[in-house]
């Protein structure tokens, strides 16, 4: 394979050296911008091109053009094949290994695209892409920030902008207050094991008794999995002078909810359990039956990985969840990942735990904080997006075909 470099003040000149010198059969491999001019890579081998039709490249340059004018954008690879006239593939006996090869070119060129695309939006929106790096740094989906990036007036400077992004994703986090310490309710934490559940139960309640006291408090074990739990309930009770209830099934809870309908806050404590073991199902069965007679509120560890805290709001969203405690806020790097899952699901905040006190580490989830954290947290590690990632997320979508 023969590979050469080409460079020109602008992409239409390069590729018409291209042209001019290797003819209609020279496959682009790269291109990138450097110092102001443009640099195409492209490479001849005949015998890896057997059987295949390639566009002129003739043809190129005014449909890269258009591309770039629309921000290289929701265009597949066999549109923009389509678009320079491309024949189709023809079949021959190396059938898997052409594919694979074309697989490969396809994946090149929209590396490639995308990259001249996020190359010229910087050009054309500097304020917009220097805000869209700012929120990947931070942690946000790249549809949550392209989004914000996309609503935001022209006419802002940085700061102006950056102080109006930070209230846009305040805006689209949603929170409950400090409803449950204020009015009571009947309320059931449920989350995977190990994310700081039974910690929240105890913090939530400490944070009642401080304001009102114990007589209208119960706490409701309902985990008769881990060892121990029962015990740790009945022993925070006589730390804090409430009453105290263990069901080692689920369908004793309406039974029980009856005879507490005069208690102001029922805090039930559930079993904690992986997404994929085998009391998963039988939970979720238990908690639909009484679900009618509760609030669900879903424990979340900050800590985890946003695809973590995605499924797991998946598997729980058959309860429909209240609200959300978001724990662990202490041990995570990284914010923006899990409010990112939060504003895309629409699952309030109503607590926040970070720290081992009780009830000191437990407050109620404000919107602008959090954001303002995330942001902090990105400061503080020294959060960079590397420019390749940067170009995947933002320079254009082209679909490999299978």
């Amino acid at each position: 394979m023969k590979m050469k470099r080409y460079t020109a003040p602008e992409m239409r000149q390069a590729l018409k050296m291209v042209r001019d010198e290797q003819g209609a059969d020279a496959v682009i491999l790269a291109s990138r911008r450097v110092d102001g001019r443009v640099e195409i890579t492209v490479a001849v081998d005949d015998d890896a091109l057997d059987g295949i039709t390639v566009a002129p490249l003739s043809d190129v340059p005014a449909a890269t053009t258009a591309a770039f004018n629309q921000g290289a954008a929701g265009g597949s690879f066999e549109s923009l094949l389509a678009a320079r006239g491309a024949a189709p593939v023809a079949t021959s006996s190396a059938g898997d290994s052409v594919n694979g090869e074309l697989k490969t070119l396809r994946r090149m060129l929209e590396t490639q695209l995308a990259a001249l695309a996020w190359n010229d939006l910087t050009r054309r929106a500097p304020l917009a892409t220097e805000l869209l790096r700012e929120m990947s740094e931070i942690g946000f989906t790249a549809d949550i920030a392209g989004q914000i990036a996309d609503a935001l007036p022209t006419s802002l400077d940085f700061t102006g902008a950056r102080r109006l992004a930070i209230a846009r994703l305040a805006d689209r986090l949603q929170v409950t207050g400090d409803r449950w310490c204020e009015h009571g309710g009947v309320v059931a934490l449920v989350g995977s094991a190990g994310v700081g559940k039974s910690a929240a139960v105890a913090r939530l309640a400490a944070r009642w008794v401080m304001r009102h006291g114990a007589q209208d408090l119960v706490l409701v074990c309902a985990d008769a999995q881990r060892p121990g739990a029962h015990e740790q309930t009945a022993r925070l009770g006589r730390l804090l002078g409430s009453a105290t209830f263990r069901v080692d099934d689920l369908a004793e809870l309406p039974a029980l909810l009856d005879r507490l309908s005069s208690r102001r806050l029922v805090l039930i404590d559930t079993a904690g359990v992986g997404l994929r073991d085998a009391g998963f199902e039988p939970l979720m069965t238990g908690l639909r039956a009484v679900r009618a007679r509760l609030e669900i509120a879903l424990a979340l560890s900050a800590a985890s990985q946003a695809g973590t805290l995605a499924e797991t709001a998946a598997r729980f969203a058959p309860l429909q969840p209240n609200a959300c405690v978001l724990t662990r806020l202490d041990e995570c790097a990284s914010l923006g990942g899990a409010l990112s899952v939060l504003m895309r699901v629409k699952l309030p905040v109503s607590y926040i735990s970070e720290g081992p006190g009780i009830p000191d580490d437990l407050r109620p989830g404000r919107a602008l904080d959090l954001v303002c954290l995330a942001v902090q947290l990105a400061e503080r590690n020294g959060a960079v997006a590397d420019e390749d990632l940067l170009a995947r997320r933002f320079g254009g979508s082209f679909n490999v075909a299978s």
